[in-house]
């Protein structure tokens, strides 16, 4: 080649010998992949449905997790990111994508992210590569896969080596897949912007529960207190026409129930349930949750101390959960249903992360449920400016008195 070109001065491998210095390529970095121990995670092995009784919206985001994938194996064009919790399918998926491409002849590295930064980390004193040549080695790979993004070690040099090669692929837009726990929010800065760029990106996230767990798993958060609450439905809900309310009172518990009909059918916008305590207002809440898991579509039904409980928790050093990924969990999740805002101790920490929350879910407009026994005077204004909003809130003041069962009341002479 002549000075100047690209090409010049660099050693190239003889046509005759390109095959099988391929083939070795293949097979080393099968080897390091250990994908020998991952042949049966294939598509075929997959159910793109998940386990019987998986809820409708679970199976469906499963279903689209599994085809996303299969067309990703079949073209190998741009990154694939797959995100759900621990056992939700996403490393059967990445390692059938790395198994068939390798059936078709594709240069693949499959590693867990702590098993390549331990490799990058022996290389140095290996007999029989260099770190350079290791490195290249795995930001080159024709196509790479990375499971379990976010269980490493955060040090500083392994924040770097992954921002090196993930920045490397970004550049040259090679291949990539990665799976993660994590949210977004939770992964360094830099990587994250690269993971964000729609146009080189198909962001998947898998809403199934933990395969492991039993069969006859509902599907509900573990944040979620409905089990507790799953005999609370419309069909028996009682209108206590038979005690001696007034017009009003029974006129309120009327719209009420319409209301949380209405929003279980379509779930839109906030419904707000306010009014005393035991006047019907948790029943209520509960229906709309429980009619929207009877439709596969389970949602989060969290009492406010309970949600404030859990958030806390994560600040102990044995938290096996991160608050960021706890607080981000609970803000998005496709339904929110919140019974008793107010009950709980209003410190400023409190005020802050319920301003948050409410925040975020009212710039989302995401669909959720409130129900509480504050006037909207006792609640924190930021929260209140949101509440009166009509064109994203519906409110319905229960009147009626806490209700002990279908006793009549008895006026006194």
């Amino acid at each position: 080649m002549p000075p100047g070109h690209p090409r010049f001065g660099k050693l190239e491998v003889c046509a005759c010998r390109r095959r099988n210095v391929a083939e070795q390529v293949r097979e080393r970095l099968f080897s390091l992949s250990h994908l020998d121990e991952l042949k049966d995670l294939t598509f075929e092995t997959f159910q793109p449905r998940g386990r019987k009784g998986l809820g409708e919206m679970q199976a469906n985001s499963l279903e689209q997790a599994f085809n996303q994938a299969h067309y990703y194996a079949q073209n190998l064009h741009g990154w694939l990111l797959l995100q759900g919790n621990y056992g939700c399918g996403k490393t059967h998926l990445a390692a059938a994508v790395a198994n068939f491409a390798v059936s078709m002849g594709v240069p693949t590295l499959f590693l867990t992210v702590p098993d390549l930064l331990d490799m990058l980390r022996f290389s140095y004193g290996a007999e029989d590569t260099t770190f350079e040549a290791r490195f290249d080695e795995i930001r080159n790979a024709k196509l790479l896969v990375l499971d379990d993004f976010g269980t490493q070690n955060a040090t500083s040099w392994a924040q770097e080596k992954l921002f090196q090669i993930i920045n490397y692929r970004y550049i040259n837009r090679l291949p990539l897949v990665v799976t993660t726990n994590l949210s977004l929010d939770e992964i360094e800065a830099r990587i994250r912007s690269r993971l964000q760029d729609p146009e080189l990106v198909s962001d998947v996230r898998i809403h199934s529960p933990d395969y492991r767990r039993p069969a006859d798993d509902t599907g509900h958060s573990e944040l979620s207190s409905l089990g507790l609450l799953g005999n609370k439905t419309f069909g028996n809900f009682v209108e206590r026409r038979n005690e001696e309310l007034s017009s009003a009172e029974v006129k309120s518990l009327e719209k009420a129930l319409k209301a949380a009909h209405r929003f279980a059918e379509k779930p839109k916008g906030w419904l707000v349930f306010m009014g005393a305590y035991g006047c019907g207002k948790t029943h209520l809440a509960a229906a709309v949750a429980n009619y929207r898991t009877s439709l596969g579509a389970p949602p989060l039904f969290i009492m406010v101390p309970d949600l404030l409980d859990h958030l806390r928790a994560t600040f102990s050093p044995n938290s096996h959960v991160s608050y960021d990924r706890r607080f981000d969990e609970i803000r998005t999740a496709p339904l929110l249903i919140l019974d008793d805002l107010g009950t709980q101790s209003m410190t400023p920490w409190v005020r802050e992360k319920l301003y948050q929350l409410f925040n975020y879910r009212y710039n989302a407009e995401l669909p959720t449920v409130i129900t509480t026994a504050d006037t909207l005077d006792e609640i924190d204004e930021r929260i209140r400016s949101r509440l009166l909003d009509k064109r994203l809130c519906k409110i319905h003041a229960i009147t009626a008195p806490a209700y002990y069962g279908a006793k009549r009341r008895t006026k006194k002479r």
